[in-house]
């Protein structure tokens, strides 16, 4: 079920918090296996075939974990990784392999008619991390319970954060009612998740509708115009940024409701003043994981200048790929990894950049690499990039008021974990924010919702 539906909002969600609320009060010692039960449910609502993988996973790394600890055989460890990717490159990129095999003449290589497992990407990286740290002997072992809870955790299964085991499993032995704050954790936890939802539904989605029709038209080989291109592009730009961080406003206050404090996942990310800057704000994450499980490993700035700008290259190109299963998803990845190269050669020349041109190269980078994410094939991406650098007709009526409004948003700031958080109790605020969430309901009536974009990946 999506956050922004009425069977999560209006049922599960109000029966999840009262089942919780009841065990914690009266058997504490059952939190853990209501919150694992809920998320089970969670999960299996969208698709029940899919629940005995989550589960299977779960279990045979755990299974991986308990005896590793147990033999200390080191060749555990890395069988179950390379199990773990394997049965994600089955679900997610064998079609994608297929299809660049029957390139080769004679060749005709099969394609699997299998759907993509819901959060597959996000809860095979934690299950890397908790592995990685195990086998380095920085992971403690943890009881079944504790380490399902950890990967099928419901307020991020699907669509992250990305969490570290160090950064939750303390907190699941907490009683998050007894504490002093707890009223106040879980009203600025009702604050997030209603800002969540008002900027999926009142920024994300109208700005859907600005970019999906001119992106489809230039997949089918329609003329785009130089008008329809940017509005698509910069409409993008944003419903991407709200419909992302909307969905982690959404995780953070639902595991704030719950006792857990999830990390934070984007800063302002379009006021940042390089590219480094940029994916030290953006989706910061999945960017702590690229850095610490992939280009570190790889040799990042420990072994010279050529190495570091391989290991920057390697990172974003597989980064790329794991955003999704296709070739455009590997070039918008490349592009980022040549532009971090370029970023760490700048630095090494001494020079100077002001921040203001910093910032507007690096906006302007990031946007039109954005072409390269949204555009399902390259050709139609060629058309895109073709109006917006004025090689079609000029066209007219350009949509600039939600863009104009969302930038100023994106940009200005602050975010929303950080608003939420500096706000001291009111009266009048709390009714404020509980017609707001009116409002965001009677919106969600109205209006057909569309999914977290995230959710495909």
């Amino acid at each position: 079920m999506l956050f922004n539906s009425f069977a999560f909002l209006l049922v599960f969600l109000p029966c999840a918090l009262l089942l919780h609320w009841a065990v914690e009060r009266f058997r504490p010692e059952w939190r853990l296996h209501a919150l694992a039960l809920l998320s089970f449910i969670f999960y299996g609502y969208w698709d029940w075939r899919f629940l005995p993988l989550l589960a299977g996973s779960i279990l045979v790394n755990w299974l991986v974990a308990e005896t590793f600890g147990k033999t200390k055989l080191g060749v555990l460890i890395p069988l179950a990784l390379g199990a773990n990717l394997l049965v994600l490159g089955v679900f997610k990129y064998f079609n994608l392999f297929a299809e660049l095999a029957n390139l080769i003449p004679g060749l005709h290589a099969p394609r699997l008619a299998v759907a993509l497992p819901l959060g597959i990407s996000f809860f095979t990286f934690h299950h890397v991390m908790y592995l990685v740290d195990l086998r380095g002997g920085r992971a403690p072992r943890y009881d079944l319970v504790r380490y399902a809870l950890y990967i099928g955790f419901f307020p991020q299964v699907l669509a992250g954060p990305l969490v570290r085991w160090s950064e939750v499993m303390h907190q699941f032995d907490e009683r998050p009612y007894a504490r002093a704050d707890a009223a106040e954790r879980f009203a600025r936890g009702l604050m997030l998740l209603t800002v969540g939802l008002a900027k999926k539904v009142f920024l994300g989605d109208p700005l859907a509708d600005y970019a999906n029709p001119v992106f489809h038209a230039a997949a089918q080989g329609k003329a785009v115009t130089v008008v329809e291109a940017w509005q698509a592009t910069l409409g993008f730009t944003f419903q991407i940024y709200f419909d992302f961080s909307g969905y982690t406003d959404m995780a953070l206050g639902l595991a704030l409701l719950f006792g857990v404090v999830l990390p934070q996942n984007f800063d302002v990310p379009y006021r940042a003043v390089s590219l480094r800057d940029f994916w030290r704000r953006w989706h910061m994450t999945l960017s702590r994981f690229l850095r610490d499980y992939l280009y570190i490993p790889l040799g990042g700035s420990r072994r010279g200048l050529p190495m570091q700008v391989w290991a920057l290259f390697a990172t974003m190109a597989l980064g790329g790929l794991w955003h999704g299963a296709g070739l455009t998803f590997v070039a918008w990845g490349v592009a980022h990894g040549v532009g971090l190269g370029a970023g760490v050669l700048w630095r090494r020349s001494g020079l100077h950049m002001p921040w203001l041109l910093g910032w507007a190269l690096t906006a302007s980078f990031v946007v039109l690499c954005w072409v390269l994410f949204r555009a399902p094939t390259f050709d139609a991406a060629l058309r895109i990039y073709e109006a917006l650098f004025g090689f079609a007709p000029l066209g007219s009526g350009f949509r600039w008021r939600t863009i104009a409004l969302a930038a100023a948003i994106a940009i200005i700031g602050p975010t929303a974990w950080t608003f939420v958080h500096r706000v001291p109790p009111w009266r009048p605020l709390a009714v404020g924010f509980a017609a707001l969430f009116v409002i965001v309901l009677f919106k969600i009536g109205d209006d057909a919702n569309y999914e977290f974009i995230y959710f495909q990946f």
